[in-house]
């Protein structure tokens, strides 16, 4: 054994604690009862493997902790002994030549009639093998609530009898934008960076690990892989986005020379096989957008023209607000201010409580020479926003003024 990092760690605990829950359920019969033998075995690697280090087995020590806190609840059912039998059995498998029941346990976690919010939970629990501390430092929340998350979750799986399974046809489609929809949710709650910034940093490997799972999984699906090629265009770029101090710097002023060109390279060749299955969709033309920054060699080089077209798509597959405003923040450079300006008054009503709309809006309106509405705009913008990096570049602004 060799004594780990914490990014080994968390990789190896990610893979074989998804493993091991999607084994455990179908065995076991109740979700509740084998997330919580999942868990116990997660928290006694955290707590054994820094020090011990990794086992040459992991799946295999994971298993026998989880196998021990399982047997009085087996003992219980009538099938014990053939129950138990299977899971002696799966302590020595190869757990590459098993089918990957994972996408299973990841449909079941994100199923539509559950919370939003007990999606992620559960999905970080169980098939990234996160503990509820771990999970509640990442958002910011007491530990107390995402354990109610999840237990609620676990009884509504229960009492609702919500199956074990990936569904097939036309569910498959709805279902599926369920789990993009989580993924992309960790994404921007980590990129975004509105918790802890290691926790944050965390929770964008988490999105890229579920999104390589199911891109594996789902070989086929090109919003599967367009979500891939997103979240691996924004990592090409992640060390950029901070200077030394922990500031945010913005696109315009990041050193393009510190992104990572052969990741930027690979994920759009990514993107570009999941073009030529002609379905676009909302991710796909997420990730294109982001590609088009990332291979301009210079800010001067952008090609806004392309971007304004690209949004225009993403409002017609997908329309919001949001997407709204990223829309003119490209029309400010494709066609200038006035243009942006005017699509900016139209979602005034719609994004009042957004601080990045007020951001944009401030800047919009410095470059028309009215310096009181920018600053005025500013002041909005800070007063909603409690990320530190952006309250930190918003108040530099506010003092040029």
């Amino acid at each position: 054994m060799t004594e780990p990092s914490h990014a080994e760690l968390a990789r190896v605990v990610r893979e074989h604690a998804g493993r091991l829950a999607a084994s455990l359920v179908p065995l076991i019969g109740d979700f509740a009862t084998a997330e919580d033998l999942v868990q116990d075995a997660v928290v006694s690697a955290l707590q054994r493997w820094p020090t011990e280090g990794i086992p040459r087995r992991p799946d295999a020590w994971l298993f026998t902790v989880a196998r021990r806190r399982g047997v009085d609840a087996l003992r219980r059912n009538s099938n014990y002994r053939s129950k138990l039998e299977q899971l002696q059995w799966l302590i020595h498998r190869d757990p590459d030549s098993e089918p990957d029941d994972r996408l299973r346990l990841v449909f079941t976690c994100c199923h539509p009639a559950l919370p939003r919010s007990a999606q992620i939970a559960l999905t970080l629990r169980v098939v990234c093998g996160l503990t509820t501390a771990q999970i509640a430092r990442a958002f910011l929340v007491p530990e107390s609530t995402v354990a109610q998350r999840i237990t609620r979750a676990k009884r509504k799986i229960t009492e609702a009898g919500i199956p074990y399974r990936v569904p097939g046809g036309d569910e498959l489609d709805a279902r599926l934008s369920e789990v993009l929809a989580v993924i992309y949710l960790l994404l921007n709650e980590g990129y975004l960076a509105t918790a802890e910034r290691s926790a944050a940093r965390d929770l964008v490997d988490d999105a890229e690990w579920l999104a390589t799972l199911l891109h594996r999984l789902m070989p086929a699906d090109p919003e599967a892989a367009g979500l891939l090629a997103l979240i691996r265009l924004h990592r090409a770029r992640g060390t950029a986005r901070f200077d030394p101090a922990g500031g945010l710097v913005l696109l315009q002023h990041q050193d393009r020379s510190r992104w990572d060109r052969t990741e930027i390279a690979e994920a759009t060749r990514l993107l570009t096989r999941a073009a030529m299955r002609h379905r676009p969709g909302p991710y796909q033309l997420q990730a294109a957008i982001v590609a088009c920054h990332a291979e301009a060699e210079r800010w001067e080089d952008t090609d806004w023209e392309q971007i304004v077209l690209l949004y225009d798509m993403l409002l017609h597959l997908a329309p919001s607000p949001v997407a709204r405003l990223n829309r003119a923040v490209a029309l400010r450079y494709a066609a200038g201010p006035r243009a942006a300006m005017s699509e900016l008054d139209a979602l005034a009503d719609a994004l009042d409580r957004y601080h990045l709309y007020h951001a944009v809006r401030a800047d919009v309106l410095r470059e028309l020479a009215r310096p009181d509405e920018a600053r005025a705009a500013d002041l909005r913008a800070l007063d909603l926003t409690a990320n530190p990096a952006q309250q930190a570049l918003l108040r530099e602004r506010l003092s040029w003024t």
